[in-house]
Parts: C-alpha cells; structure tokens; sequence
C-alpha cells in the first residue's frame, strides 16, 4: 500500500466528517490546577443539569467537541477538558508515569472537585476511554455514569481472553522492575507470577501480532517529535481495567470506515477491514460481557470519530442514557 494503515485504536485516524451546525457554540475558558505547575484548559458550554464532561482523543483537545457538546446545554451543564501534555494545558516532561492512565483519571477528579461538580457523567472519546474506567474501577461514587466514544478498546476495558499487547508488555516492564527492587520474600511471587502468567501471555500477544504483521508491508520508523513522545507516554501508562463500576454506555464502530482508501491494494484493503472486524466485534462483545448492565451501541462502518459520523445515532442514545439515570 502507499501508505501504511494503522490498524490499532489507540492511534487510529478517522476523517472527521462534517457535523449539522449548532445555533450557538459560545463558551468560558479557564485553567484550573491539577497539581503543581500543572494547569488544564476547562471549556463551559454552560446549560442547566447534571454535569457532562467531554474528555478528547488521543491528539484532540476538548475544542473537538465544539459542534457537539452544546447540543446537551438543554439538559446538561456542559464542560470539556484537555488533557495535559495538548492544546493550551501544561505540558509536563513525560517522566515518572506523569502521563499514566490513573494520572490522567486524578487529573480529571481534580477538575470535578475544583468545579464542586457533583457527581457528573463523563464523556471520552478514544484513548479517554482509560480516563473513564480508571475513575469507574476507582471512585465510582464520584460520577453518575460513563459514556465511551468508540472509547472501550483494550486500554479502557482489558480483554482477558485475548490480552493485549501494549498493556501485556507494561505489565511485564514493571512486574520486571520490581523484581529488582524487593528482598527475596517478594522476589518469589513476582518471578512465579512472570512464568505462570505474564511471560505465557506475552507469547501469545506476540504470535497474534506476528500473525497480523504478515499481511502489511514493512513501514520506516518516524522520528519522535515532543508530542509523540508525551503520545509514546501515555502509551507506556496504559493499565488493565476489568471491573468499572458505574453506569455506563458505549459505542463501537463495527467495523470502522476507512475513508480514502479507493487507490490503495485491494488485498491490503481487504486485509485492513477484516481485522478491523475481527478485532472491533470480539472487544464490544468483551465490554458488554465484562461489564453487567452497560448498554453496547455497535455503529456499522462509522469513523472512530462516530459523534461526527453518526450524530443523530449518537445524541439520541446519549440523550436516552442521561434521563434513564438516576437522580
């Protein structure tokens, strides 16, 4: 193909098609602490309600939502966050799990509590999807729900079936720090946990990759810039989450529309889409499976974008999942 197509989630880029505008888009903009020296963009859409807060994708700041979210000012108090290390938030060095997913879950708690937000419902879209279920497993008492954007891959939901290979791997690198930190009483579990289970399921990730690989061309590596690196940060900080308790709605595109791709090689093509499905259908099942009473909306061949490609689809339900809660 001319260009390698990214199949994993956490990096996919979607066109962003255009939305049906809104009559007023205005908002408040303020820069709210999280931690020293750390400052995070706060969007208010205003409206009346329960809280609603936006989380972006990976890349995205809350400015993504700006012909979305105002769409909810009639029922919801509509805020949106960027995440740290994007937009107009601070940027800090990425050192010391500053950008790991319950990092990124305090941030978010940080700006509730400094709003005195009680108990709002929280909106990610993509890699914020590890931001909604680090608070749903953690501190669910905080929110009143949770809605997933074509959010609930492997980082926000931990498939353990299949496992994952970005969150396998974090888990072996600090199960292997440890192991060179602690006496020898701590040593034992740690080495008998490496050859019972994380070395086997390395294994298996790795076979499914080498497996996936055989059908894609071999592509250059890219020199980092600062923002793959913090990207390349929040990587590395993904965790498992397998309990996330609270409310919760979520939409998958299965299987996502690829736009652009009428000149590439059909057999690569048709490679892409078929893991796509594959990969997209077995996750929305783990998610629907893994977490009792969430409601699991399946778009077919919406963009990862799906509050822009399927809109009206998306709205709707969200809209549905909000009155349904609890007051």
């Amino acid at each position: 193909m001319a260009a390698m197509i990214v199949l994993s989630t956490r990096v996919l880029e979607a066109q962003q098609p255009a939305m049906t505008p809104v009559k007023d888009v205005s908002h408040a903009t303020r820069f709210i602490a999280v931690e020293k020296d750390v400052l995070l963009e706060v969007i208010d859409w205003g409206g009346s309600g329960r809280p609603l807060v936006f989380l972006a994708g990976l890349g995205n700041t809350a400015h993504v939502f700006e012909m979305f979210a105002p769409r909810f000012t009639a029922t919801n108090h509509v805020y949106g966050i960027t995440r740290r290390g994007f937009g107009a938030s601070s940027a800090p060095v990425p050192a010391d799990g500053v950008y790991s997913a319950d990092r990124l879950g305090d941030d978010v708690l940080a700006v509730i509590a400094s709003l005195n937000l009680d108990r709002p419902v929280l909106v990610g879209h993509s890699i914020a999807g590890e931001e909604l279920s680090s608070i749903g497993s953690r501190h669910p008492e905080r929110i009143a729900g949770l809605i997933y954007l074509d959010a609930g891959y492997a980082y926000a939901y931990y498939p353990r079936d299949r496992g994952d290979l970005q969150i396998d791997a974090n888990d072996l690198e600090r199960s292997l720090n440890r192991l060179y930190q602690g006496g020898p009483v701590g040593r034992k579990p740690l080495v008998d946990a490496l050859l019972k289970v994380g070395l086997p399921q390395l294994e298996r990730d790795l076979q499914a990759e080498q497996k996936a690989l055989k059908s894609f061309p071999d592509r250059p590596r890219i020199a980092r810039d600062d923002i793959e690196s913090i990207e390349g940060a929040i990587f590395q900080g993904e965790q498992k989450y397998t309990e996330i308790r609270s409310p919760t709605l979520a939409f998958f595109a299965v299987p996502h529309h690829y736009p652009g791709l009428e000149n590439e090689e059909p057999i690569a093509v048709a490679a892409v889409k078929a893991r796509d499905l594959a990969d997209s259908s077995a996750q929305a099942k783990a998610f629907e499976e893994g977490i009792p009473g969430a409601r699991v909306i399946r778009l077919p061949n919406a963009d990862h974008y799906v509050f822009r490609s399927n809109e009206v689809d998306v709205e709707r339900e969200m809209l549905a999942f909000l009155k349904a809660l609890p007051q």
